[in-house]
């Protein structure tokens, strides 16, 4: 275990205190934006008043939405209408202030509410009230941020904080941008990490640990499984950063998933008082984690390691394997019959938690049908599995994207050369089954997914920042098209009988497409799906499914896994169908 790098920083907003809660400033007003909850801040603003100080002081981020939450009682539904004038940058996405609104419209009641983009670019927010007497009210909100550039030298547009100071009268004194101890922080463990000598080849390490103490709360929001976590996007921030910054070191492209860098662990506690950082390079963890058995069909936790290896012997076949990074074995089944195989698999992401089970549940269903011809798959990622498992004791609501690529840090669907490991498994499977279908559960954030210190909207994966329903991904090779199409009409037909499945996906892209703005997908008898030809892969048909899971428990993790069984059964009925029709023309 080496130590790579270690601070304490003072709070930020401790500082503002001793420096300006003087008898100097009982005349002036201050207003600051920072990143602490709210009771925090709220008891500062206390210890000036103390001081005989007017102070207000409002988060840094979404500031929209801490304005409806923290100064507007919606609770009371007091307002019919609501318009809302987004700013826009030339240094950010078109829509990314309307993204920083997001729910807000999920929690005004029966107000009518509309947002129109701005010709502002001072990250003002122009709002306007109508009361349910008829009296209206405007209002602007501030929405600090600052034009820098990241570890890897790409400029951003993100959020940060500010201070301003004005006398009785309303004359600004001060109006500047502050570093924060959150910016702070997160800039010299990054410098830290890129300073570092990592050798020259790949793997650089083998657990790259960070572990951050961050004092404060997550706030649940009144609406799905969204909560505002500055502590969940910082775990982002270092998660995704680090990935670049080990992109550029190896003379990768920005986003190529094939790095193999070692395993990047970022863990953010909460319940601290003490805001310090440590940066580790430690062995690879081997340890797995244990848990109550569940049945599986009404499970509302992802299931153990161990448990996915006993149902998986539950189903007849015989028994492939491969081997992990840390030396774990992911085993899978061969269930031969005299239909048409297909291939279906699991937690290649594993922080993507209905995809083992659902894959299972699947496999055996399909087991007891006489003639059933399947590979079956359900933890494709061991090592990734045990690391999320390790994660959740601390931060069962947080997505953990440290868990969605393997120990040596890359995303095995994309990884080549002679020691596949873990994707040793996908080339059996098809070896031995000759399969032309591939049925590879996912998921996705089931909230807000933001990098608030790289930009805000997480590079790479924009199209993935908000929740929209059951999402399908339909890659296939050209001469295939028509198939494609056709076996994508009879999936989402399937999936449209599924108790209560259409009405959670209306909800969730209504809901987006008031915050993001054009979906960019189709809508196929009311499931969003993406279809493209798409060579990269060996078997010609690949259906990838994206359910809002990460994150979800209770009733909504059986409905995630339940949705990923009926699609495993849709997929395979569809597929006998279709081939049986094409073996006749």
């Amino acid at each position: 275990m080496t130590r790579i790098f270690a601070t304490t920083l003072s709070p930020t907003i401790d500082t503002l205190i001793h420096d300006l809660a003087i008898p100097a400033h009982q005349d002036r007003v201050i207003e600051a934006w920072l990143f602490n909850d709210a009771p925090t801040r709220r008891a500062a603003e206390a210890t000036f008043a103390k001081h005989g100080i007017t102070a207000k002081i409002r988060r840094a981020y979404k500031p929209l939405l801490h304005f409806f939450l923290e100064e507007l009682d919606i609770a009371s539904h007091a307002f019919s209408d609501i318009s809302v004038t987004y700013p826009r940058n030339d240094a950010a996405a078109d829509n990314r202030f309307l993204l920083e609104t997001y729910p807000l419209a999920a929690l005004v009641g029966d107000a009518n509410i509309a947002f129109h983009p701005g010709t502002r670019s001072d990250g003002i927010y122009d709002v306007t009230l109508t009361h349910r007497d008829g009296t209206t009210t405007t209002h602007t909100v501030f929405a600090p941020n600052r034009l820098h550039q990241d570890a890897v030298n790409e400029t951003h547009l993100s959020p940060t904080g500010w201070l301003r100071i004005s006398d009785v009268n309303g004359t600004v004194l001060r109006d500047e941008q502050l570093d924060t101890d959150y910016e702070i922080l997160f800039a010299q463990t990054m410098q830290a990490i890129a300073r570092h000598d990592w050798g020259p080849t790949e793997p650089y390490f083998d657990e790259l640990n960070i572990t951050v103490e961050l004092p404060g709360q997550d706030q649940p929001i009144a609406h799905g499984h969204e909560e505002i976590s500055l502590h969940e996007a910082l775990h982002e921030d270092f998660y995704f950063g680090l990935l670049e910054l080990f992109q550029v070191k190896s003379g990768r492209p920005l986003g190529d998933r094939g790095l193999q860098p070692g395993q990047i662990v970022p863990e953010i506690k909460t319940g601290t008082d003490r805001l310090t950082v440590m940066v580790e390079n430690r062995p690879l963890s081997t340890t797995e984690t244990t848990g109550p058995r569940q049945d599986i069909d009404t499970a509302t936790n992802p299931l153990t390691s161990a448990q996915i290896t006993d149902e998986l012997g539950k189903i007849d076949g015989d028994v492939f394997s491969a081997q992990s990074r840390s030396g774990r074995t992911i085993t899978a089944r061969y269930h031969t019959g005299t239909d048409i195989p297909i291939m279906i698999s699991g937690g290649q992401h594993p922080n993507e938690i209905t995809g083992p089970s659902g894959a299972l549940r699947g496999a055996q269903v399909l087991a007891k049908r006489d003639g059933a011809h399947f590979t079956i798959s359900p933890l494709e990622n061991p090592d990734g599995y045990a690391l999320h498992q390790r994660l959740i004791i601390d931060n069962p609501h947080h997505m953990h994207h440290a868990a969605r690529y393997t120990a040596l840090g890359d995303d095995l669907e994309y990884r080549s050369g002679t020691n596949l490991l873990e994707k040793e498994i996908r080339k059996k499977a098809q070896d031995i089954s000759k399969a032309q279908l591939h049925v590879n559960l996912h998921g996705y954030p089931s909230h807000e997914w933001t990098r608030p210190l790289s930009g805000y909207v997480p590079r790479g994966f924009g199209m993935w920042t908000l929740p929209k329903g059951f999402f399908l991904i339909m890659r296939h090779h050209d001469a295939w098209t028509g198939h494609a199409m056709a076996f994508i009409d009879q999936v989402t037909k399937h999936l449209a009988k599924v108790p209560g499945l259409l009405e959670y996906n209306n909800d969730q892209i209504e809901l987006y497409r008031i915050h993001a703005g054009d979906t960019g997908f189709d809508i196929i008898n009311g499931f969003p799906c993406m279809i493209s030809v798409d060579d990269r892969h060996d078997v010609p048909l690949t259906l990838i499914t994206e359910y809002p899971d990460e994150t979800i428990y209770g009733e909504h993790f059986i409905a995630g896994h339940t949705a990923q069984m009926e699609t495993v059964i849709a997929a395979y009925d569809a597929h006998q169908k279709l081939m049986a029709q094409r073996d006749k023309e």
